[in-house]
C-alpha cells in the first residue's frame, strides 16, 4: 500500500500523523509512506527525524489579522495545489490522509481528484479546523477524535476514532489496566505545562502560586518552556534559595513526559487535542487553561466539551492568576471524591484503540 500523509504547523497535527505512520508500517506487508509538509513548518525537523520520506510544497497559513498577508497566502494556493498534484501524480498513492494544518488542504484536495485514491482527514479537535472544514465533503471518510465534531460532516462519512498518542503513554495505560493502581493514595503531585514553547500566563500564575505552596510537602513538576526557563529559574533562586520545602522540579522541556504525567495526581495545562487524549488515557484530572489565540478558538471548545461532561476544570486565560489557580487546586486537593470521579470519567472518554481504528479504516478502504 502506498500512502501519503500530510499535516503540519503544530505538533497537534504532526504527532498523530507520525503515530499513524508507525501503525501503517507495522501492518502485514508494511506500507510505502511519503509525508508532505510545508517548507517552513516544524514538520521539517520532526518528520525526517522519524525516518520517513519527506517532500515539501510552498504554502502558507492564512493570516487572520492582516488582510494583505492573507491575500498573499491565498495568491500562492493555486501554485501549491499544482505542486501537490505533481507529487500525487508521481507517487501514485492508494491513500492520502491529512491531519490538519494549511499544508494538508492542497494535498488532500489534489488527491481527491485522482481516480482510485481514497482520501481521509483526521480531526483532533472538537471543532474542525479551517483546512479540514473545507475538505470534509470531498474526502471518503472523516476520522474524528471528538464526537462533538460530527455535526460538521455528513452522517455517512465519519468515524469517531479518537486520536493516537505516543507509545510511552499507551505503555502506562496498559500497565495500569493490568496491574492494580491506587489513585486515591497517590501523593498529591502536580504537573504544570503549556505548549511546546511554554505558556506565559500559566508561568506568571505559577510564580504567585509558589508563595502559597513554598512550605508544602509535595511535588510540583513545572515545564516552563525554553523562553521563560532561565528567567524563572533565577527568580525562584532569588526568592527562596534553599529554603523551599516544596519539591519543585523545573524544566525548560521534558522528554520523559509520560513518566511525569504518570507520577502526578493533577495537571495544569493547555487544552490541545493531543494533551487531552493523553490525560484521558492516564485518568489524570486537570485544570485546563485554553490557549486564547488558537485558530477558531479550538482549545476552548475542546476544554468546554470535556468540562460539560464533568471530567476537567477550566480557567479562561484572561482570568488566570495565582489566586484563582490556588483556589481551584485547593478545592480539588481536599475533595478526594471529586478527584476520583474526574479520573473515572476521564477514563470513560479515553480511546485506547484510536490508532487501531484509524489503521483499520485506512486498510479496509
Amino acid at each position: 500500500m502506498k500512502v501519503i500523509l500530510t499535516g503540519g504547523g503544530t505538533g497537534g497535527h504532526i504527532y498523530p500523523a507520525l503515530a499513524i505512520a508507525e501503525g501503517l508500517k507495522g501492518q502485514p506487508g508494511g506500507a510505502d509512506i511519503l509525508y508532505v509538509g510545508a517548507k517552513k513548518g516544524m514538520e521539517n525537523t520532526l518528520v525526517p527525524k522519524a525516518g520517513l520520506n519527506f517532500q515539501t510544497i510552498d504554502v502558507s497559513g492564512i493570516n487572520r489579522v492582516s488582510v494583505l498577508k492573507a491575500a498573499w497566502a491565498l495568491s500562492k494556493f493555486p501554485f501549491s495545489i499544482r505542486q501537490a498534484w505533481d507529487i500525487v501524480k508521481k507517487f501514485e498513492p492508494d491513500v492520502v490522509l491529512g491531519t490538519g494544518g494549511y499544508v494538508s488542504f492542497p494535498v488532500v484536495l489534489a488527491a481527491s481528484y485522482r481516480a482510485g485514491c481514497k482520501t481521509f482527514i483526521h480531526e483532533t479537535n472538537a471543532k474542525m479546523g479551517l483546512a479540514n472544514r473545507k475538505l470534509t465533503a470531498r474526502v471518503d471518510c472523516n476520522l474524528l477524535a471528538f464526537e462533538e465534531a460530527a455535526p460538521m460532516v455528513s452522517p455517512h462519512k465519519f468515524k469517531v476514532t479518537g486520536s493516537p498518542v505516543r507509545k510511552e503513554i499507551m505503555d502506562i495505560y496498559y500497565k495500569r489496566k493490568n496491574e492494580p493502581f491506587d489513585f486515591k493514595n497517590q501523593p498529591f503531585n502536580i504537573i504544570v505545562f503549556g505548549g511546546s514553547r511554554g505558556a506565559g500566563s500559566i508561568n506568571r500564575a505559577m510564580m504567585d502560586l509558589l508563595d502559597r505552596y513554598a512550605n508544602e510537602d509535595f511535588q510540583i513538576t513545572w515545564v516552563t518552556g525554553a523562553v521563560d526557563y532561565e528567567q524563572i529559574k533565577r527568580a525562584v533562586e532569588r526568592r527562596w534559595g534553599s529554603k523551599l520545602r516544596l519539591n519543585l522540579k523545573l524544566f525548560p522541556y521534558l522528554y520523559e513526559m509520560g513518566a511525569a504525567l504518570a507520577a502526578s495526581k493533577l495537571a495544569v495545562c493547555r487544552a490541545g487535542a493531543s494533551t487531552l487524549s493523553e490525560i484521558a488515557l492516564l485518568g489524570l484530572p486537570a485544570i485546563l487553561v485554553p490557549f486564547p489565540y488558537a485558530s477558531d478558538n479550538h482549545q476552548e471548545k475542546n476544554a468546554r466539551a470535556l468540562k460539560e461532561k464533568n471530567v476537567v476544570e477550566m480557567i479562561i486565560d484572561e482570568f488566570l492568576d495565582g489566586n484563582t489557580l490556588y483556589n481551584m487546586i485547593e478545592s480539588l486537593r481536599y475533595d478526594e471524591q471529586k478527584m476520583q470521579d474526574m479520573r473515572e470519567n476521564l477514563l470513560k472518554e479515553a480511546k485506547p484503540n484510536a490508532l487501531d481504528d484509524i489503521i483499520a479504516a485506512i486498510t479496509d478502504s
